[in-house]
């Protein structure tokens, strides 16, 4: 048997194993604050809480992750963007002091942003770890 319990501004719920044996048929209605919100909100600036920018708007290089990202959203210049590279430099500079948040993926097919070191350096581990395996 199920029951509800108020605590303060709090209710709380207790339900049955019965109760969790068949699919709830409750249905929670959307309030104004539940409305779906995409990238750009209507009034046209960033919704920084998008779950669309998998948490870059935070955490150490957010900063930087925001001012480029807005720079490339409000720019007029032609090709659009092309006023904001010092901006994204600097949000890779501080990528690059967290690498264990932003990893280099030098398996992506696109590798033309890559450093020959960090390339070549790759293929070196590969080639010694292959040497080693062989003795």
């Amino acid at each position: 048997m199920s029951y509800c319990r108020d605590f303060g501004k709090d209710k709380v719920i207790f339900v049955s194993k019965e109760d969790h044996e068949t699919p709830s048929k409750v249905s929670l209605p959307l309030s104004m604050d539940d409305e779906v919100q995409g990238l750009i909100l209507p009034n046209g600036e960033i919704n920084w809480s998008c779950p669309c920018l998998g948490g870059m708007a935070t955490g150490p290089c957010g900063p930087e992750f925001r001012e480029a990202f807005s720079c490339f959203h409000y720019s007029t210049a032609e090709p659009k963007g092309s006023d904001c590279i010092d901006k994204f430099q600097d949000m890779q500079e501080c990528m690059m002091k967290y690498p264990r948040l932003y990893p280099v993926d030098i398996d992506d097919n696109n590798n033309e942003g890559l450093d020959e070191d960090i390339k070549n350096e790759s293929s070196a581990e590969g080639n010694q770890l292959n040497t080693n395996k062989e003795r």
